[in-house]
């Protein structure tokens, strides 16, 4: 991944709003996600983030000013889905980014500025859809530390199964129930077996939980019976967003053996709005390694590349705003934090495994990346791991404690790069509320 002008920390932007220093969306970000109108008939069409403003790039496209390469980009964007901006390639995904940070730089021309201030609108006033058409959703499970945390709690001994060290474990997930932020997420029913029960009951999910994790858009498609070097796989990644795997513990212990989760993953999975480029995200790239005394990747999962900038600094944070709280206008309780840096592989090796059975990948597609733990106290990406699975329940201020998700919860996601000489990019926010399910 390479570094250019759009990466300058000293650039700045006439949106005096996307030069603060704590702003999600200075110009070096540039983000993308479907919007319109709150509360409008209009339809869904891609914006792009500028400080507190999102520029209409349907509207921006029909400016005949504007230089053939970049209004076919935007052209493409005016669709109701980015599938087919993003099937445009690499090359399109380059253009628009450079396109744009001209057109919104500090020094650009007086005409310039005027054509893209016709087409801003104030981000307070806008919602959001789910940014492209996902055919599928692949969840991986990827955090070792996550891995040996829950671990403790359903097995004795060692608790990470053989295969993690050597294998990217992931589970192909349900992509009807996929939402964007803001998402109410009903509790889910199903099956569970309490322990010392003769058998299982049936009803709403006792145990319900957040997984903090980041998402991927496949970018480019691969055929069936094709697979991706790891060198080969992030040039079919576009970019990242927020992603909460919500999840029904209870269900899910009873439910996994032999096959692997099922009702306890598939009611919702929600996403933060915005669309952050891998382009945006080279400076904060770090060495991938792996501990002397683990197994090393097999020759299909390994690479130079990989090991010199494979692993991403992404900061994340949760946060839990209960019902309670909200009332009283107290603000949310912070419950853990960490980066994903810490992920034991790659997301470069999880797309280039996908792939390495003949999988073919669409645009669109879908890729969780796993609960994102870190090794530290408070850097768990789950409640179950926070509490223990109930047994120390979490403290979120005022007397109000939570083993697990209760209904009226809303649970935030929040995440950023920053490195010095940098400047610092947003994702915003994926935020999802529990409710009862309909009667």
């Amino acid at each position: 991944m390479n570094l250019d002008f759009t990466h300058n920390a000293l650039a700045s932007s006439w949106v005096t709003s996307a030069n603060a220093p704590a702003c999600d969306f200075p110009i070096q970000n540039l983000p993308l996600a479907m919007f319109r109108r709150t509360g409008s008939n209009e339809a869904f069409r891609a914006g792009m983030a500028i400080g507190d403003r999102v520029i209409d790039l349907a509207m921006l496209s029909q400016a005949p000013e504007l230089e053939a390469s970049l209004r076919a980009a935007l052209i493409a964007c005016a669709a109701p889905t980015l599938n087919g901006f993003l099937a445009l390639g690499s090359a399109a995904w380059t253009g628009l980014r450079h396109g744009m940070f001209r057109l919104l730089a500090r020094d650009a021309n007086p005409r310039a500025r005027q054509i893209v201030e016709a087409a801003l609108v104030p981000m307070g006033a806008v919602e959001y859809t789910v940014p492209v058409r996902i055919g599928d959703y692949t969840d991986f499970y990827t955090s070792l530390d996550h891995a040996r945390n829950v671990g403790r709690l359903i097995r004795e001994g060692d608790p990470v199964t053989d295969n993690f060290r050597w294998i990217p474990i992931a589970y192909h997930g349900r992509v009807s129930s996929i939402g964007v932020s803001g998402q109410q997420v009903y509790r889910p029913h199903g099956q569970s077996m309490k322990n010392g029960s003769p058998a299982p009951t049936y009803g709403p999910c006792e145990k319900l939980d957040y997984e903090l994790e980041l998402g991927l858009y496949v970018g480019r498609a691969t055929p069936r019976g094709s697979t991706l070097s790891v060198d080969e796989a992030e040039g079919h990644l576009f970019g990242v967003c927020l992603l909460n795997d919500w999840s029904a513990r209870d269900i899910q212990w009873w439910e996994m053996a032999p096959l692997g989760p099922f009702l306890a993953k598939n009611f919702a999975t929600t996403i933060s709005p915005w669309i952050v480029t891998l382009d945006a995200l080279a400076p904060y790239r770090r060495h991938w390694t792996r501990a002397d005394n683990d197994p090393q990747p097999l020759p299909y999962l390994e690479s130079t590349a990989n090991r010199e900038q494979g692993a991403l600094d992404v900061r994340l944070e949760v946060h839990l705003h209960s019902a309670a709280q909200r009332n009283a206008g107290r603000p949310s309780a912070r419950l853990s934090g960490t980066t994903f840096s810490h992920q034991y592989w790659s997301v470069a090796q999880m797309l280039a495994h996908h792939t390495s059975g003949g999988c073919p990948m669409n645009v669109g597609d879908l890729i969780g990346t796993g609960t994102i733990s870190g090794p530290g106290e408070g850097e768990a990406g789950a409640l179950i791991e926070l509490s223990r699975s109930g047994k120390t329940p979490v403290d979120i201020g005022n007397g109000e404690v939570r083993s697990f998700v209760e209904d009226g919860d809303i649970v935030i996601l929040r995440g950023w790069c920053e490195r010095d000489g940098f400047a610092r990019i947003g994702f915003g926010e994926c935020r999802g509320e529990v409710v009862a399910m309909p009667a």
